[in-house]
């Protein structure tokens, strides 16, 4: 699929979507407390969305995912489903949205801790957020794709952690999943 470029009037559409899923995000920080199911973060994320926000969540049944959210606790790198799992102190989640507004998705995570998380936890969010902010600093005109996985799989490489290489970043607009691939590792000026 070719990478398809989006005109201003578009690209406002695609802001004004990822600030929706942004807000989803700053809205559910303050639920995900020890003793809560994913279900009920599910729960909640899905009644602000549509009535609050009066878009759609684009998670729900896209190629048959049953929930709103993906809520990846600890060991789980993407993709969680919610249900009834209760979170426990010294967890962490990822919670991953997608709101569509006006045909355009909005597409984000974020990582909460739950409690204090341990050093191990603490250090591997630390990681990688450090990482995608280098792989970000990359991005420019005349820039290539190898260089932004590069930037991030060098940095947590030395960090002694690994990149997850059967995942990665996506472009967004009309739909959901649009070229280009953005993988986390590289090699440059590929």
């Amino acid at each position: 699929m070719p990478v398809t470029l989006k005109n201003p009037a578009e690209q406002a559409q695609m802001r004004e979507a990822g600030r929706l899923a942004a807000e989803v995000l700053d809205m559910i920080g303050a639920h995900v407390q020890p003793g809560v199911t994913t279900e009920e973060l599910d729960r909640l994320c899905h009644e602000h969305i549509v009535n609050v926000q009066q878009a759609v969540p684009a998670n729900l049944n896209y190629r048959g995912f049953p929930k709103t959210i993906c809520a990846s606790v600890n060991h789980v790198v993407c993709h969680g489903i919610p249900g009834d799992k209760r979170l426990k102190d010294g967890d962490i989640i990822n919670i991953d949205v997608t709101v569509i507004r006006n045909g355009f998705h909005g597409d984000t995570s974020r990582m909460y801790t739950v409690g204090k998380p341990s050093v191990q936890a603490q250090r591997l969010i630390d990681v990688c957020f450090e990482g995608m902010w280098r792989g970000i600093r990359v991005v420019a005109p005349g820039q290539r794709l190898g260089d932004i996985g590069h930037a991030i799989q060098t940095y947590v490489e030395e960090q002694g952690f690994s990149v997850v290489r059967e995942y990665c970043g996506h472009g967004i607009g009309r739909i959901y999943h649009e070229d280009p691939q953005v993988l986390h590792y590289g090699q440059p000026g590929s």
